[in-house]
């Protein structure tokens, strides 16, 4: 894979700490993810990887350290002024509307989107239909770049796990985010499956020049697409570096990725 060219820091998490009642879900993390990077986060199951994208997209709210994104500090933020700003995401658990078309899933990633009021929307006259007609077409190119073409008409709840996720992975694109974060892309997946969807997922970041944070169990796939890599381990950061350095760094050896035989 061709190096890629990496702009200023666009998400610093700063001493970030999270606790439910006594259970420390993270502790005193702190890294970077900079435009146009490919960012993984990994670590044993209770790590506090998904704790930390919740942090990210405002879900829950950090008892000390802060956030700061394209170039704003913060403490607390609200999931919708998350995604107002510019950060979309995906999840463990797929969490698509299944009585829905693919079609109608993935115009809802374009809500926030929409400017006009819900009356003119309600009566569907003139400059609304004008924008439900721009959006539609934006929706058509994310269908089209997924090819997933066939089953746009489809109802989600009958499409096999694989294309729920390419769905998932369509509604976030269609809100033309600035940070993707994907809890999990993968899991569940066969061979085939994963292989499409890593393809995807280099695509968005070629194409579309949108910042990933992902997180993967995958360590093949994990290796394979990132940049760099964070690792945590009971809340803490266990190590960060390139993809060639945690692979090498005894403690996320003898934490997570098994013996090392040289």
């Amino acid at each position: 894979m061709a190096k890629r060219r990496f702009g200023e820091v666009l998400l610093k998490v700063d001493n970030v700490s999270l606790s439910f009642g006594g259970v420390k879900a993270l502790e005193d993390v702190s890294f970077d993810t900079r435009e146009h990077e490919i960012r993984a986060i990994i670590g044993p199951n209770g790590a506090g990887k998904s704790s930390m994208l919740n942090v990210i997209n405002g879900f829950y709210h950090p008892q000390q350290g802060t956030i700061t994104f394209k170039g704003k500090t913060r403490k607390q933020m609200r999931t919708h002024d998350a995604a107002a700003q510019g950060i979309a995401r995906t999840f463990q658990n797929i969490a698509l509307f299944k009585g829905m078309t693919t079609l109608d899933n993935i115009m809802t990633g374009r809500n926030l989107k929409m400017k006009k009021n819900f009356l003119w929307q309600a009566l569907y006259l003139g400059p609304a239909c004008r924008e439900e007609l721009e959006h539609r077409d934006f929706v058509e190119r994310v269908i089209d770049f997924l090819e997933i073409q066939a089953i746009r008409k489809t109802p989600v709840g009958r499409l096999p796990y694989g294309l729920q996720k390419r769905v998932e992975l369509g509604r976030a694109l269609a809100a033309e985010p600035d940070l993707l974060l994907l809890d999990e892309p993968m899991a569940g997946m066969n061979a085939e499956e994963k292989e499409d969807m890593c393809r995807f997922i280099i695509d968005v970041n070629d194409e579309f020049g949108t910042t990933i944070v992902l997180i993967e169990h995958d360590m093949g796939v994990v290796m394979d697409l990132s940049d760099r890599v964070a690792v945590l381990d009971y809340g803490k950061l266990l190590a960060d570096g390139s993809p060639d350095e945690v692979r090498r760094d005894k403690a996320v050896v003898d934490a997570y990725l098994g013996t090392v035989h040289d």
